[in-house]
């Protein structure tokens, strides 16, 4: 291009407004170097001012560091960007569920605390909706709880039953809450990585099936410190759901290390070309260890509601809820009414099908895009995230980035040239990595497709911009 755009966002002021997030190791030091300025009264702008050491939590949890969402944020990209690299939605969810919160904003009770647990008219309504799916009926007294959505559900559980140095498994890529929730309870995260297939995915020339697990590695991770394993299918973002066969594998290291399950299941609805889900739960032996994680943001297109739920046993269940009592002690109400009017209704309506059906529409609109760029890609098996090759993408040598950029992985530069100069926003996915494995993921960036069709034609055609940039 005769002019590219970084220059333009600079005179606006939007590089020099970003604020830098270093590299891991940069961030440690950083938070040392601040906590004995804090606590140094000759550095201090005024030596009246009281000082605090910072907790070492937010170190090991990356807290101090600027996030990937704070470094993609719309307000520093260019305003006509398309964002498809947050997995929010640009469509409402389904009115029936919309109107369920109304009508309790206008009521009394409504407008109320609910009840720890969560709203027994909600309790019930996840009940029905899963049947028999986890071998059993559930009782909605002791075997499911409401949180404050998914994450603080989980966030919770590590609560209930982390202690310092205890030992969680993780795959790599991970959704990046999982860290500091468990290294604000004195945690150790273990990374095992997923690692990319080259074998080509069915009925398409570019796209790579799903990405696998070493079992042999997995194996490995357990120590006698090993308390927890965190599983997320389908997965966010590789788009993987586990196969039977690979759980039976995780399910029989669990059992033979007595190991906790945290299986997170929230894109339970979006499983596409006729795949299976399977709930770890259900395997033998599996149900007494496994919490597992649901969503309502996730179901319904509704991520700001807030509304999750843990399904398991009372005996896991049971301090989780003691914990989520303490943490926020109850979900919204109003909410809670809109996530029980959606379950309740949504398979006499078919929405769940038209759902799948509409996402499939949507994943094929970016599969199409970059097909047509000879991009290599993960094939989503689930969820509504691809994972798309971004190692032959070349930008300018003079090409300027700004400091947020600078000591992060080479994902996290294509993906704000791509955004910058092509105008689709993505995340890069080295953020979603342990230091030692960031290598395999600056070779990818995430792209979302929960978003309406348009939206993505749109994008997948700006994309084909970036063929003069590939080498």
């Amino acid at each position: 291009m005769a002019s590219l755009r970084l220059s333009s966002l600079a005179a606006r002021g939007v590089v020099a407004s970003a604020v830098s997030r270093p590299s891991p190791v940069a961030v440690r030091g950083f938070s040392t170097s601040l906590t004995r300025r804090q606590n140094d009264p000759a550095t201090s702008a005024d030596s009246k001012k009281p000082t605090f050491a910072i907790a070492s939590r937010l170190k090991d949890g990356r807290a101090l560091a600027l996030d990937v969402w704070s470094v993609f944020n719309a307000a520093n990209l260019p305003q006509d960007c398309i964002n498809l690299g947050q997995g929010y939605m640009n469509f409402p969810p389904p009115v029936w569920a919309r109107d369920a919160a109304e009508e309790a904003l206008r009521s009394v009770e409504g407008n109320h605390y609910a009840p720890a647990k969560g709203r027994l008219r909600l309790r019930k309504a996840i009940k029905q909706f899963y049947g028999t799916q986890f071998g059993k009926e559930l009782d909605p007294e002791t075997e499911i709880v409401v949180t404050s959505g998914a994450n603080e559900g989980q966030y919770a559980a590590f609560t209930a039953f982390i202690e310092p140095g205890d030992e969680v498994i993780i795959f790599e890529p991970f959704f990046d809450q999982y860290l500091p929730s468990i290294a604000f309870h004195g945690g150790k995260c273990v990374y095992v990585p997923l690692h990319p297939s080259s074998e080509p995915a069915p009925n398409v020339k570019i796209g790579k099936q799903s990405w696998t697990i070493d079992f042999d590695e997995l194996r490995r991770a357990v120590t006698p410190k090993t308390k927890m394993i965190v599983l997320n299918t389908p997965h966010n973002p590789v788009g993987k759901v586990f196969t039977r066969a690979e759980l039976e594998g995780i399910a029989k290291i669990a059992e033979e290390h007595n190991l906790i399950v945290m299986s997170d299941e929230v894109y339970e609805s979006l499983v596409f070309d006729g795949l299976e889900h399977v709930r770890i739960a259900t395997l033998p032996g599996m149900w007494e260890r496994t919490i597992t994680v649901g969503s309502a943001g996730k179901l319904f297109a509704a991520t700001g509601w807030r509304v999750g739920w843990l399904v398991g046993p009372p005996s896991l269940i049971g301090p989780t809820t003691a914990a989520t009592t303490r943490i926020v002690f109850c979900s919204n109400t109003p909410m809670q009414e809109a996530a029980a009017a959606g379950l309740e209704q949504a398979r006499e309506r078919g929405f769940f099908e038209q759902q799948l059906a509409e996402y499939e529409e949507r994943r094929g609109v970016l599969i199409d895009a970059f097909e047509k760029l000879e991009l290599e890609y993960a094939w989503p098996e689930g969820s509504y995230f691809i994972l798309l090759d971004i190692s032959k993408v070349r930008w300018p040598k003079n090409y300027t980035f700004p400091a947020t950029i600078e000591g992060r992985g080479r994902d996290f530069k294509a993906s704000w040239f791509i955004a910058n100069e092509i105008g689709v926003s993505s995340i890069p996915v080295s953020e979603f990595y342990c230091e030692e494995h960031v290598a395999i993921g600056e070779n990818y960036a995430r792209f979302a497709f929960c978003k309406d069709l348009d939206t993505l034609r749109r994008a997948g055609e700006r994309l084909q911009r970036l063929r003069e940039y590939l080498v």
